[in-house]
């Protein structure tokens, strides 16, 4: 940790460090809470770098489009483009995660209150135009981003799958092939689960790791919310966002893919919990 307290005292001189400790929820950065204040992240793989000046570019043509409070970066550093060399820095967001436990806590009103707040900051999201912020480079078309998930679970993950659970899953990726014409160009959040919504004086008060975020397909933010908080809950959000109902059938694929796409991740990076936990059920 040391080492990137020195980076940041070298790319920020003039940036005062009076106390810091480290987040351990990050799973794709290193994460740094400093002064109770500021949040730095740092990729800790190469892929993850990429993915950051994106985030960085989304965040900054964003921010004043929600209703809700998002990241702003105020320092970013990307050279040498290694892990450990790049960072970005923004003020911390007030609230804590609303974890499915404390979703449970709330009354009917607080947790209508919840939908709401969380289905408007979608449709927000949703409804900025992709081309507004991400040059045709940096999107992807929805279907091909999962025709390569696919062929990454087939080489990387299929071999460590009971034969009954790969069945299952190829049938799964059939139906949304054979079923999904096209969605709307849309900007993501793509990780739009409980441990990145904050939750303050009874409202959510800010959403954060846009690390995944991109162009992609609206029912994927929604099968976060399914994953995190289950179906009711998701339903409440249908006034707000009533195009929840067109997507159903994607909504429930999407979250079934959560589990080995944590594999894959862990797969592909070495981490062997994120690779445990993503087979769990799955593994022969």
């Amino acid at each position: 940790m040391q080492d990137k307290i020195n980076l940041i005292k070298e790319k920020i001189p003039n940036f005062i460090i009076r106390n810091y400790y480290k987040n351990e929820q990050g799973q794709n950065n290193d994460v740094l809470i400093i002064n109770d204040e500021w949040v730095f992240r740092f990729p800790k793989y190469k892929g993850g770098i990429e993915q950051l000046k994106k985030e960085t570019v989304i965040l900054e043509s964003v921010s004043t489009k929600l209703s809700i409070p998002v990241p702003k970066p105020e320092f970013q550093s990307f050279q040498p483009e290694e892990p450990g060399q790049v960072f970005t820095a923004y003020r911390l967001l007030p609230g804590s995660p609303l974890w499915r436990e404390d979703m449970t806590g709330l009354d009917d009103t607080g947790r209508r209150q919840a939908a709401g707040d969380m289905a408007v900051f979608l449709k927000e999201l949703h409804s900025i135009p992709a081309d507004t912020v991400l040059s045709p480079a940096q999107q992807n078309p929805v279907v091909e981003e999962m025709e390569d998930l696919y062929r990454r679970l087939e080489t990387k993950v299929f071999p460590f799958m009971k034969q009954e659970a790969i069945e299952e899953t190829k049938k799964r990726f059939t139906a949304y092939f054979r079923s999904f014409q096209s969605a709307e160009a849309s900007i993501v959040h793509g990780d739009f689960g409980c441990s990145n919504i904050l939750w303050e004086n009874e409202r959510v008060s800010g959403i954060i790791d846009f690390g995944g975020a991109g162009i992609g397909d609206p029912a994927y933010d929604v099968a976060g919310i399914l994953a995190s908080y289950g179906e009711e809950f998701m339903n409440m959000m249908i006034p707000h966002y009533p195009e929840i109902i067109s997507f159903q059938e994607r909504i429930h694929f999407y979250k079934s893919t959560f589990a080995l796409q944590e594999a894959l991740f862990g797969a592909e990076n070495g981490d062997r919990q994120a690779f445990e936990s993503g087979l769990a059920g799955y593994r022969k």
